[in-house]
């Protein structure tokens, strides 16, 4: 049985690409969309077994209609074609159960492996997103540190003394350098006086 498939999305071109090639590849494209209010009468109608969903779209995003379709108990599995390599959308997505999350460049190249693997159950995340997301995350020690702890090792990096980030975060001297050393523990990094420093410049992004 062929899987049904409804597409959706608001630039012309890109869907009928999509519906093209899909149809080539003797997919079964059910209906097509041009913005979020029609994809999701499309899916509660027809109950397609996957839904190909940009994620910016008039009315409704892909991300809204993913959230709609869990909330209802729809069964139709979504996958979401988008440009932005952003990776809050793609945590959304994920938290969604999303099955399939593909970047528009390479669209036409993974959309089929990607709607293969849905197919059997299996989630597909576009590689180059996914090795995207991991480059910009930052070292994963960062993730140990208190709110506190960040805010103290940001200061470091803006080249503040102790006592200059004491004031500015309201907190004393000794407290400043408690929290340095903790930092400096969980980040495995030496007691030089400069590690800290080093360290707070290099990764300033994900501070």
């Amino acid at each position: 049985m062929d899987p049904k498939i409804i597409i959706a999305d608001d630039h012309p071109l890109v869907l009928k690409g999509l519906k093209d090639f899909l149809i080539e590849k003797n997919f079964n494209v059910l209906a097509t969309a041009k913005n979020g209010k029609e994809a999701l009468t499309l899916i509660k109608a027809h109950a397609p077994d996957i839904a190909v969903l940009d994620i910016k779209m008039p009315f409704l995003t892909g991300i809204q209609i993913a959230e709609k379709c869990k909330t209802d108990d729809i069964s139709t599995k979504i996958i979401l074609i988008t440009f932005e390599k952003d990776e809050k959308t793609y945590n959304e997505a994920r938290a969604l159960g999303v099955y399939g999350y593909v970047l528009k460049e390479f669209a036409l190249e993974e959309i089929e492996n990607c709607i293969s693997s849905v197919i059997n159950d299996k989630a597909y995340f576009s590689p180059e997103l996914i090795s995207y997301i991991e480059i910009n995350q930052g070292p994963s020690k960062l993730k140990t540190l208190t709110e506190a702890e960040t805010k103290v090792l940001k200061l470091v990096g803006d080249n503040k003394t102790a006592s200059e980030i004491a004031k500015e975060l309201f907190i004393s001297s000794r407290t400043v350098e408690k929290h340095k050393s903790h930092i400096r523990k969980k980040l495995a990094l030496s007691s030089k006086s400069t590690s800290l420093y080093l360290f707070a410049k290099e990764n300033s992004r994900y501070l």
